[in-house]
C-alpha cells in the first residue's frame, strides 16, 4: 500500500518498549488531522462488579500488552492500520462511587469523539456494565435507529439479570437495561460461550423470552458456527455492536478476570470465532473484564489486545 491510513512509529527506529503507551502504538486522536475510522477509548471503572474488583486497571494493561501488535492479518490478508485510520482517544471520565453516573457520563463522552458519521469506537474496560455506555453511544451516533441495534455478545454469563442486591446497575444487568430502553434488539442478538453453573434454573428465562439466541459453549461444541451464522443472516447488513467479555475464554488461557468460569474457549478458538464474523457491519465494540492483578505474565491483557485488533480487522477486511 502506497499510503498508510495510520502512521505508527517504525519499530526499528523507536523500539516497541519506548514512547507513549497508546493502544497498538497508534497516534493520539488529537494528533490526527484526517477522519479517524476507529478510536480506542479506555473506561477504567469496576464499580459494577459482583465478585473480584480490579478491572479498573484493565485499559492500562491492555494498552501495555498491545505494544507488540503488528500490522498484517494473515487470516484476512489485510494490513489493518494500512486500511484503517486508527487512533487512541485516551480514557473516558468516570465517577468511581456511582455506576449509573459513570455509565451516563461515559456514554456522553463517547458521543463527542471523532466524527459520528465516520468514527467507530473500541471501548476497553473496565467491567461489563460499561457495555451500556458503549452501545448507547453507538446507537446515538447511528441516529438512534428504531428497534435498536443488533449485537454479537461473547461471554460466560448472559448479563440479563434484573437486580443484584437490589441494584439495577451492575455488570450482571446491562443487556436488560439496554433492551428496556430500546437500544438493543434482543431478537437480533446472539450470546456466544455461555457456560457454567447458574444461580437458579430461571437465570436464562428473560433472555429466552426476549428472543436472544443462546449459543452455549456446549451447543457450540455440538453445532459449531451454524447457529451463529443463522443470526448473522437475519441481521444482514444492519449495524452490529460487538461486546466481548474476556471471561468467555477458559481461565487457563485468560486467568486475569474477576468472574472466571472454567470450561471455556481456548485463545485460538476465541480468535477463530471472531474471524468467522467477517462481513458484519460493525458500528462499535468493547473488550471488558480484564483484571491485571490476577493475570499471569499479562496473558489475559495480551489476548484482549489481540481480540480488539481482530475486531477492527473484521472492519478492515470488509472494506
Amino acid at each position: 500500500m502506497s499510503e498508510r491510513k495510520t502512521v505508527i512509529p517504525n519499530s526499528r527506529v523507536q523500539a516497541r518498549f519506548a514512547g507513549i503507551t497508546t493502544f497498538g502504538r497508534y497516534p493520539r486522536i488529537e494528533d490526527v488531522d484526517a477522519p479517524v475510522d476507529w478510536a480506542v477509548v479506555g473506561a477504567p471503572f469496576d464499580g459494577g462488579v459482583t465478585f473480584r474488583p480490579g478491572t479498573r486497571f484493565g485499559p492500562r494493561a491492555i494498552r501495555e500488552q498491545s505494544q507488540y501488535l503488528k500490522h498484517y492479518s494473515m487470516d484476512h490478508k489485510v494490513d489493518v492500520p494500512g486500511v484503517l485510520s486508527l487512533a487512541d482517544a485516551g480514557d473516558a471520565p468516570i465517577k468511581p462511587y456511582s455506576v449509573k453516573e459513570t455509565l451516563d457520563g461515559v456514554a456522553e463522552h463517547l458521543c463527542t469523539i471523532g466524527d459520528p458519521s465516520a468514527t467507530k469506537l473500541m471501548l476497553l474496560g473496565g467491567d461489563h456494565s460499561l457495555v451500556y455506555a458503549g452501545m448507547k453511544a453507538a446507537w446515538i451516533r447511528q441516529g438512534k435507529p428504531k428497534g435498536g441495534l443488533a449485537c454479537v455478545h461473547f461471554d460466560s454469563h448472559m448479563d440479563t439479570l434484573d437486580t443484584v442486591w437490589g441494584e439495577k446497575w451492575n455488570h450482571a444487568t446491562p443487556f436488560r437495561r439496554l433492551i428496556e430502553e430500546g437500544i438493543l434488539d434482543p431478537k437480533r442478538m446472539v450470546s456466544i460461550g455461555i457456560k457454567g453453573p447458574l444461580n437458579s434454573e430461571d437465570d436464562l428465562d428473560y433472555a429466552r423470552e426476549q428472543g436472544i439466541e443462546l449459543v452455549t459453549h456446549g451447543r457450540w461444541q455440538a453445532e459449531g458456527f451454524a447457529p451463529i451464522r443463522a443470526v448473522l443472516d437475519r441481521i444482514g447488513s444492519d449495524g452490529v455492536y460487538l461486546s466481548y467479555d474476556i471471561d468467555c475464554v477458559d481461565p487457563v488461557y485468560a486467568p486475569g478476570t474477576g468472574t472466571p468460569c472454567v470450561g471455556g474457549f481456548t485463545s485460538a478458538e476465541a480468535l477463530d470465532l471472531l474471524r468467522q464474523l467477517k462481513g458484519i457491519n460493525l458500528v462499535g465494540a468493547d473488550v471488558v473484564e480484564v483484571l491485571p492483578d490476577r493475570d499471569v505474565a499479562g496473558n489475559t491483557a495480551l489476548l484482549a489486545a489481540h481480540v480488539a485488533f481482530e475486531i477492527m480487522a473484521l472492519d478492515a477486511a470488509t472494506r
